[in-house]
């Protein structure tokens, strides 16, 4: 067997009949050895990389932002294991998942590394199409609706366009701007989410591009901006209608070249980022209460991803539950928890209007309160017990009067096609009896 492997052509025929992809190259990033496989997930012709430096042929470094052989960073002799997504020489995106190995030689010195890689985008489309997937770069779901934003994820990692996700609050829209950073060649690189509805508005223009010494009082030394620190990686700009018209500004002329001065300064700084921004609020509606520019918003919304009310995916609960109890009951109390039937019957009636986040919360102190290993309806939140009162039931529909219609409405946001059917009739027949008392109507919490 060692005479059949020390004979080179052996050993090359061996490896181009793997199914991965291998590519190795020394530390100077020249590469020696390109397998058929690898000619076939990246398009590239073995005579066309062997003895090139692999950044240029690439057109950058092929494992992204982490690559080891780049600027000053240090080669460790850790495997590097994870997914991301490529852009072939006929211009197709590619989701790879990638094992990065470094060589040796007799004396442990390092002579190079090998990286194996197997191409999987036909796997994730098959699985999305058969609906056998419940996860995702750390997002938990498999309604058909979370299946598209699986698929959206994957479809705009491997481009740098801007990305615009829009959703209620506590949807996940930070889970699914990190799954974008995490699954690009960005990847390695930081990811800095900035909450523009959290930063007072005589600070905003400092966090988003820093500021030089002494350009206002209490700035005693420069500071790198959010900008500045995600170079080479992602910006997260959370909440970003909440931006005023001076800072759109500001952001629109970013966007466009690239460039920033800090508050202060006069010297131009360019910086390669990607941009991805989320909103709860209907950005075209701001738009016409002229509240948000149109043409920042053609910047920003390149591609749209939309991530679902859990209303609209509750078949998604359970599993989000079963998520939930193995992450925190099992870690805080060492113990193996389940929903009884009745406690699952409130959570999948249950409206929702804080999303996951509000289950996450629910799920937290029904732990709490559970005394044995199953969790009871009187382990829930407190809201859960008021909704059981407005809980629809089956038979002839119950006349309306102005408490429930009142504590439907409220405990729905406002929505009336969904108090409708808390209340367990049809929705004209709520109307009317709003037309009944217009007088309520000042009453209700929309």
């Amino acid at each position: 067997m060692d005479r059949i492997i020390s004979n080179r052509k052996n050993l090359e025929l061996v490896l181009d009949n793997l199914k991965e992809g291998i590519i190795a190259h020394d530390l100077n990033r020249h590469i020696f050895f390109f397998n058929r496989e690898a000619e076939k997930i990246t398009g590239f012709d073995r005579e066309e990389v062997l003895g090139r430096d692999c950044h240029d042929v690439f057109g950058g470094p092929f494992c992204g932002e982490r690559c080891s052989f780049s600027g000053n960073r240090q080669l460790s002799g850790e495997k590097k294991e994870y997914t991301t997504n490529i852009i072939t020489k006929t211009g197709e995106d590619r989701r790879i998942e990638m094992s990065v190995n470094v060589m040796r030689d007799e004396s442990e010195h390092f002579i190079g590394v090998l990286a194996a890689f197997e191409d999987v985008t036909d796997l994730l489309k098959l699985k999305i199409r058969a609906r056998e997937l419940n996860n995702f770069a750390n997002i938990i779901g498999q309604d058909i609706k979370m299946l598209q934003v699986f698929q959206k994820i994957s479809d705009v990692a491997a481009y740098d366009y801007p990305v615009q996700i829009s959703g209620e609050t506590g949807t996940g829209k930070e889970l699914v701007a990190a799954a974008i950073h995490n699954e690009s060649k960005r990847g390695g690189a930081p990811i800095v989410p900035i909450n523009c509805g959290a930063l007072p508005e005589g600070l905003i223009e400092s966090e988003l591009f820093g500021h030089v010494k002494g350009a206002f009082t209490g700035a005693i030394r420069e500071k790198k901006g959010r900008f500045e620190l995600a170079d080479g990686g992602t910006v997260f700009l959370d909440e970003v209608a909440e931006l005023s018209k001076h800072m759109q500004a500001k952001l629109l002329r970013f966007l466009q070249e690239g460039s920033f001065e800090k508050v202060g300064g006069e010297k131009t700084i360019f910086v390669n980022v990607r941009v991805i921004s989320a909103t709860n609020k209907d950005l075209k509606k701001e738009i016409q209460k002229n509240s948000f520019r149109d043409d920042l918003y053609y910047r920003l919304n390149v591609i749209p991803i939309h991530v679902p009310a859990l209303r609209d995916r509750k078949n998604d609960i359970p599993l989000l539950i079963s998520h939930f109890l193995h992450i925190f009951g099992e870690k805080e109390n060492d113990r193996t928890l389940s929903v009884t039937q009745d406690a699952l019957k409130l959570l999948m009636n249950y409206h929702w209007p804080g999303n996951v986040r509000e289950l996450q919360n629910a799920i937290q102190f029904a732990i709490v309160n559970c005394k044995g290993r199953q969790i009871i309806p009187d382990d829930l939140p407190m809201e859960f017990k008021d909704y059981t009162i407005l809980e629809p039931k089956r038979g002839p529909s119950k006349k309306l009067n102005i408490d429930t219609v009142k504590s439907a409405i409220n405990k729905t946001g406002g929505n009336k096609t969904r108090a409708s059917k808390i209340l367990g009739v049809g929705r004209a027949t709520l109307y009317r009896f709003l037309d009944e008392h217009p007088e309520l109507m000042t009453n209700f919490k929309f």
